[in-house]
């Protein structure tokens, strides 16, 4: 557990250390320039990270048995990945005019993010092996067009295509937007459904084996052994990770040899996106549509005219309203307190209590517009897209997580009107300082694709667990999510054989004030994400860009400060120059080199001839160079140490000629 910057002095040389509490009071200071040594642990809000004892070994196992897991689940996907390369399907033909046509009806201005989509979906339907390609992005941001133009690509080509999707009420509300999509052509479109009696489901069931159907859109009932299809060509999956074990099963021989588009609106954060490249075909849409505002977001204490104001202004412009009212008991007498507030209203109420063809029924009720509020849980969190639910009121938000409310924010603004979010909490009310935190970030973070940039911790660990499938869900607690990533990304370079060097670490201690003053940068929040900007510095031009940076925002910085940048531009040398630690004994400086193969005759006569009798080695088992400093000043002594270290790492780089 981090617990706070100190400054040490030792030996009369002061320094800041990040300090670190382990399970009992064991302490642990870690000097700021090996600051990349840490990671935050970035988890669910829902799951304690464990805090292990300093010297225990309890680490080492969780992250060697989550690294094993890693692999394992990278092999496997990679296997899926070559075997579906060998196998023959079909190829589409490429586009014809009635396909242009199609795609001009299209009412809105598609966003660049869809047109590389739209390209990336057709290339591979046009190659002979079968698709599998992944569709991210946030609810709203069009992936439904994008899956509707392969699905009449298909369907010129005499296609059947399956449209599978986890809910009865998704099922109608993607059947109602084809039906209204494809009217100008001559498409057969049917929905496979508990909405469809026992008749009407066998009817569908010959038609599709007869190919009197195009397109059918339906719940984990189109897995059922007594559907055939006559020549399925696509299938779409929407939110796969919301499907049972057996379905999934029933879903993997499905894929095959048929070209497969699955959709998530799970937020793939940039990172797991590149750590995973080349082992799925992804595409991601990371922009809004054209015509969207930002939600108007107001965190307010509950008050009754305020709730029957925005009611009324939401049904005068003919628009719905959702009212979050997280708990099932008291739920009807909060309907039954709007009832008296607006009268008017036509209030329906939903939670997960209910029976489920009753709750179905509420929703789809509701999706014919024929209430105008629903009064429910956070059952809307996930799923429903109801583009004319535009105002949101949520009861008691202090007591609901960041990535909840962002969730349930995330249900309105689905059209080019304005949108309102309300987040009550109850009058009076002290909020505690987590929950004042966790409102204020909500309000700040108004604008699109902030799915991004909040510090989405549980919606990252999630999304990223959704993506992976569960069991990968609690590796990445065990661990937290950005070290998961990491050990992901080297799973698939290893898979792919892209053996990368190991990093050396370099130990530094110098007789050396290096440090950020209190007076310089008092807030320590800015403090260590400078320290972190420091601590990566990779080259000289990183190392100007920093200090540029500082100058910019701080003012001219002291000598410590100077200091500090000039340890880790040095530390970034030794990278090259293979020294594992640099220490400082009186007038000495010692460099540990990490391997005797690095020490060669010619490196040794190289350095002999340029520092002369400044330099003595000593090549036993632990090689080391000795170098007598002939400055004393802290500056001058860091720029001698900066020209012999330079020296040695060109001479690995091949840059000097002996």
């Amino acid at each position: 557990k981090y617990v706070g910057i100190e400054q040490l002095a030792v030996q009369g040389i002061k320094k800041d250390y990040l300090t670190v509490k382990y399970h009992g009071e064991d302490k642990l200071y870690v000097p700021v320039d090996q600051m990349n040594l840490i990671q935050k642990y970035i988890g669910s809000d829902s799951v304690k990270p464990k805090v292990n004892k300093l010297g225990s070994n309890d680490w080492i196992k969780t992250k060697t048995r989550v690294k094993k897991a890693i692999e394992d689940m990278a092999h496997e996907l990679l296997e899926l990945y070559a075997k579906r390369q060998t196998i023959e399907g079909f190829s589409f033909s490429k586009d014809q005019p009635w396909q242009k046509q199609f795609e001009d009806n299209f009412p809105y201005e598609e966003t660049d993010d869809q047109l590389r989509c739209i390209v990336e979906l057709k290339e591979d339907m046009e190659k002979a092996r079968p698709m599998d390609r992944l569709l991210c992005g946030d609810v709203g941001y069009g992936k439904t067009e994008v899956a509707m133009r392969a699905i009449f690509k298909a369907v010129l080509d005499s296609k059947q295509v399956a449209f599978l999707v986890p809910t009865t009420i998704l099922a109608q509300q993607h059947y109602n937007t084809m039906i209204e999509r494809f009217k100008q052509f001559p498409v057969k479109i049917e929905m496979l459904s508990r909405f469809r009696n026992e008749s009407q489901q066998r009817k569908i069931i010959n038609n599709l084996k007869s190919g009197n159907i195009d397109i059918i859109v339906g719940t984990h009932r189109l897995l059922s052994k007594d559907v055939r299809f006559s020549d399925l060509g696509v299938l779409i999956v929407d939110e796969e990770q919301r499907f049972g074990v057996k379905h999934k099963e029933t879903l993997k021989k499905l894929k095959e040899s048929i070209d497969v588009l699955t959709l998530t609106a799970t937020p793939i954060p940039r990172t797991l996106h590149m750590s995973m490249i080349g082992i799925r075909d992804m595409s991601v849409i990371e922009e809004p549509p054209e015509e969207r505002y930002p939600i108007q977001t107001y965190v307010v204490e509950y008050n009754d005219q305020l709730v029957r104001d925005a009611i009324i202004k939401e049904i005068r412009r003919d628009g719905q309203v959702y009212v979050v009212y997280n708990r099932v008991k008291g739920i009807h007498k909060i309907a039954a307190d709007l009832k008296k507030l607006v009268p008017n209203a036509r209030i329906a109420v939903g939670h997960g209590q209910m029976n489920e063809r009753e709750l179905e029924k509420v929703m789809i009720d509701f999706l014919n517009k024929d209430y105008d509020v629903l009064v429910c849980t956070t059952i809307i969190e996930t799923g429903l897209d109801i583009p004319n639910v535009n105002t949101i009121i949520v009861y008691d938000s202090d007591r609901m997580g960041l990535s909840q409310l962002y969730q349930l924010r995330g249900r309105v603004g689905r059209s080019n009107r304005l949108a309102f979010a309300y987040l009550t909490y109850k009058k009076n009310k002290v909020l505690s300082e987590v929950a004042e935190k966790r409102l204020k970030a909500i309000k700040e973070f108004t604008e699109f694709g902030s799915g991004f940039k909040i510090a989405m911790r549980d919606l990252e660990i999630r999304g990223a667990g959704n993506l992976l499938g569960q069991q990968q869900h609690g590796h990445m607690a065990a661990i937290g999510y950005d070290l998961y990533v990491k050990f992901l990304e080297e799973a698939v370079k290893k898979l792919k054989g892209e053996v990368k060097e190991d990093k050396i670490e370099t130990m530094i201690e110098l007789d050396i004030d290096g440090y950020i003053p209190d007076s310089y940068i008092p807030s320590e929040e800015q403090k260590i994400e400078m320290y972190k900007r420091i601590s990566s510095i990779e080259n000289k031009e990183e190392s100007s860009d920093v200090l540029e940076e500082l100058i910019d925002r701080f003012g001219d910085v002291p000598k410590q400060v100077d200091n500090l940048l000039r340890i880790s531009f040095i530390k970034s040398l030794c990278q090259n120059a293979k020294i594992t630690s640099i220490s400082q004994n009186n007038g000495y400086i010692k460099l540990e080199i990490s391997d005797l193969k690095y020490v060669t005759p010619e490196l040794i006569n190289f350095l002999s001839y340029n520092f002369s009798r400044s330099m003595s080695f000593d090549i036993s088992n632990n090689p080391k160079f000795i170098y007598k400093l002939n400055k004393i000043k802290q500056k001058e002594i860091l720029l001698e140490i900066e020209e012999v270290i330079e020296k040695i790492s060109s001479f690995h780089s091949g840059q000097i000629n002996i």
